[in-house]
C-alpha cells in the first residue's frame, strides 16, 4: 500500500497520480503499486512539488515498523536511527 500526501501543487501532478492512484481526498491518494512504479511517481513529485509546494509518501517495507516514509518540501525529514525511521524537524525552515 502507497500513500501519498500533497499540498500546494501543480494539477498536472495530481492527474500525473490521478492514473496509479486513487484520489480519496483532496491531496491525499492511495493505492497499490510496484516499487518500480512508486520509484517513478516519486521521482515526478520530486520535480514538480516547486519551490511552496511540500509532499510526503508512505509506504509499506519489511522492516520493524512496517512502513516507510519519504518527505520534500518539508521541515520534516526521516531520519534512521539504528533501523527505525523517525522524523526530525529542522528548526531552520
Amino acid at each position: 500500500m502507497t500513500v501519498v500526501v500533497l499540498a500546494a501543487v501543480p494539477p498536472g501532478l495530481r492527474g500525473h497520480l490521478t492514473r496509479w492512484l486513487i484520489e480519496i481526498a483532496p491531496g491525499v491518494f492511495v493505492g497499490r503499486v510496484t516499487a518500480r512504479v512508486r520509484e517513478h511517481l516519486w521521482t515526478r513529485i520530486c520535480r514538480y512539488v516547486g519551490d511552496s509546494g511540500h509532499a510526503v509518501m508512505v509506504h509499506a517495507v519489511r522492516n520493524e515498523q512496517g512502513l516507510s516514509f519519504r518527505t520534500v518540501g518539508s521541515s520534516w525529514q526521516p531520519v534512521d536511527a539504528d533501523g527505525v525511521m523517525l522524523v526530525r524537524r529542522s528548526l531552520t525552515k
